[in-house]
């Protein structure tokens, strides 16, 4: 289940990383991917708590673009708190002078966005979308709609095994179903 408030701090932690705060879109999505990939092999789990999904342009985090493309209405200290509104294909902080303190990140999740941005911040869109066609196994091309990378096959991926890439895909379907209860209530 999507963190917006947490997705929305990521953004903001990578459009910090540049002078004048604002990211191409294609680019920022690569960069959240990319960190929610690498959460994934470095803990087990995703750091926002999005549905992978195929695109055209590679893997993407789906409600987290929804949220950029300003296709859904952010929750109150969500997404549209921090990142402004998608113009000429950017998005930049919403008040970049504003040092308000990333509190849904933990310092080992902060330490995997500095890694991803030494490692992916000085690639432009293109690079990086093209980075993730040729080295993101779980992404295929979707055809004309998005389709579905299931966490089994993202787990696999990034190099867990057969059968731990299967319980931590249980697992994580486990804790999604306790925070859908919840929030239901």
């Amino acid at each position: 289940m999507l963190n917006e408030r947490k997705v929305a701090q990521m953004a903001t932690f990578f459009l910090r990383q540049t002078s004048d705060k604002r990211l191409p879109h294609l680019k920022l999505m690569k960069l959240l991917y990319l960190a929610d990939r690498c959460a994934v092999k470095n803990f087990g789990r995703p750091m926002s708590g999005d549905r992978f999904v195929s695109m055209r342009h590679g893997p993407a985090l789906s409600q987290t673009l929804d949220l950029m493309d300003g296709d859904t209405e952010a929750q109150p200290g969500g997404w549209e708190d921090w990142i402004s509104d998608k113009e000429n294909h950017e998005v930049a902080l919403r008040h970049p002078n504003r040092s308000d303190n990333l509190d849904e990140l933990a310092q080992a999740e902060i330490d995997v966005l500095r890694h991803v941005w030494s490692e992916f911040g000085a690639m432009m869109k293109w690079e990086i979308r093209d980075w993730t066609h040729r080295n993101c196994a779980e992404w295929s091309p979707p055809g004309y709609s998005p389709s579905s990378i299931s966490y089994e096959d993202m787990a696999h991926a990034v190099g867990f095994g057969e059968a731990e890439a299967k319980a931590l895909a249980e697992q994580h379907q486990a804790e999604q179903d306790v925070k859908r209860i919840f929030a239901s209530l």
